[in-house]
């Protein structure tokens, strides 16, 4: 068993080299696409840390074209616990798109036929098509909104690196976080929409934690680093607002597939 492949099962219990996933209920997978969007879904991947105070999920890319954010759960949860979990941040974070654009939206634990839906497994090359699905940094994540994939398989040490960064979320802390985003729901539903909860970009108070995300630096090419380090100049063309995103795109890869 390899570094990945031990990392995979600390968190999710998922078995070594599975082609798909009849996902555990230690694992909660939550996907947005068509398009990939991580402007969106970074509002989860952040409210889940600062609101509701839980462990970061992993962040992934489906090799086609979707981001997805995988929660790991301490203690396995039932079914319906995690499918509620799942609706409850989407109604918190991403109602816009569950009133508008619903399909866009795919959660695992759920059911197709009265069976369990598998999930293919992380990594994996999608078909003959050369591309790629792979777990991806926080600061690398926003890069591949226009291509959610890689071309190269990724580097088996540099996902094991990315997952055991994480940690799974305490059965207490799990309920404690399902039971305020339950009552915070009961409420909305019972009285007026509070501004905080109102769709993005509809007029919508931004959340608390949405004032304390610093704003990226303007940075020119002159701040590009002279450095003989190629790790330490791919993450200065990565991070530059200023170059073409094709060129940033390209470093994103190139790092992910470095180790």
């Amino acid at each position: 068993m390899n570094r990945l492949q031990s990392e995979l099962q600390r968190l999710y219990a998922i078995p070594p080299v599975p082609a798909e996933v009849a996902l555990p209920p230690r694992a909660l997978v939550l996907e947005l696409a068509r398009p990939a969007d991580w402007s969106a879904l970074s509002a989860v991947w952040v409210g889940v840390q600062a609101d509701l105070a839980l462990p970061a999920p992993a962040i992934a890319i489906n090799g086609v074209d979707a981001y997805q954010l995988w929660f790991s759960l301490a203690e396995a949860a039932e079914p319906a616990q995690a499918q509620a979990f799942l609706d409850a941040l989407c109604q918190r974070y991403l109602a816009d798109i569950v009133q508008r654009r619903p399909q866009r939206l795919s959660r695992w634990p759920r059911t197709e036929g009265g069976l369990a839906a598998a999930l293919p497994a992380l990594p994996r090359e999608q078909g003959d098509s050369g591309l790629w699905s792979a777990f991806v940094a926080p600061d690398l994540a926003a890069v591949f909104g226009d291509e959610p994939w890689l071309d190269l398989p990724p580097g088996i040490e540099a996902q094991a690196d990315q997952l055991s960064r994480l940690s799974p979320i305490q059965a207490a802390d799990f309920e404690r976080a399902l039971a305020e985003l339950q009552s915070e729901a009961a409420a909305a539903a019972s009285g007026p929409l509070a501004p905080s909860a109102s769709p993005a970009g509809l007029g919508a108070t931004p959340p608390a934690h949405a004032a304390s995300l610093p704003a990226p630096p303007a940075l020119q090419l002159a701040d590009l680093p002279v450095t003989q380090d190629p790790r330490a100049f791919l993450l200065s063309v990565m991070n530059h607002p200023g170059l073409d995103l094709a060129w940033r795109l390209d470093a994103a890869k190139a790092l992910l597939g470095s180790a």
